[in-house]
């Protein structure tokens, strides 16, 4: 029997012009598309992205919940229902398309996914599709370069370690942060103490019919969506 192949398809910052012409294909020719679903129904980012290309009449949608806890169990429990949810698939011979907003080997859904499918399904051929991530969609958005010559670039999760955001702040030229919303205040402090809020700037779902660009100087105090980042260049 012939076993499908799961592809992670990376469909991007937002815009769904901001595709390859390898993922739209994919999303063509593979009769099931995987994609994380909200809990209360409404679409994801990623499903949004895709929405210009998909006929849902025509392949086998199959939105996956991947809810945001901590509780071990109940995390553990659900992927193991999207990972047999999409063998389910698979062991037919079909080809599943799994869709990530940006790269689908960057900090995204699909790793942990692909890592869980490698151990419970080794006879599952498996691919990647590149896709644009974030950063590159902000920094093309704000016409700001991210490196030039030999400079150095950094491109981290901002954490409350203010010495270890100072010193990365420090030792690169530019620097990528995501995963922000949570300390968003104390980067602020540090980065108006160290002179940088000038050459810092902030957007939540980049390219999208979502998309914001803050106002970084009266920015404290707001609550950020999961989807911003902020880049810094010096």
């Amino acid at each position: 029997m012939t076993v499908g192949t799961l592809y992670g398809v990376g469909v991007g910052p937002g815009d769904p012009e901001l595709i390859t012409i390898k993922a739209f294909r994919k999303l063509k020719e593979c009769p099931v598309i995987a994609y994380p679903k909200k809990m209360r129904g409404s679409k994801s980012y990623a499903q949004k992205i895709i929405d210009l290309y998909v006929d849902p009449q025509k392949k086998t949608m199959l939105g996956l919940v991947f809810p945001m806890t901590k509780d071990q169990e109940t995390l553990q429990q659900e992927w193991k229902k999207s990972v047999e949810q999409i063998y389910s698939h698979l062991q037919e011979g079909k080809d599943v398309a799994f869709v990530t907003e940006g790269d689908p080997m960057l900090f995204s859904t699909y790793i942990h996914l692909m890592k869980l499918m490698k151990e419970q399904h080794p006879d599952v051929p498996m691919q990647s599709v590149a896709g644009i991530s974030s950063f590159n969609g902000t920094a093309n958005r704000l016409h700001i370069p991210l490196a030039d010559g030999d400079d150095h670039v950094a491109m981290i999760p901002a954490t409350d370690n203010k010495e270890e955001m100072r010193n990365v702040l420090e030792t690169h030229d530019g620097i990528v942060f995501i995963k922000i919303a949570k300390v968003l205040d104390q980067m602020l402090d540090l980065l108006e103490e160290m002179n940088l809020l000038k050459n810092t700037h902030v957007v939540t779902k980049v390219t999208s019919d979502e998309e914001v660009i803050w106002d970084v100087e009266n920015l404290r105090g707001t609550e950020l969506n999961y989807l911003s980042c902020m880049i810094v260049r010096k």
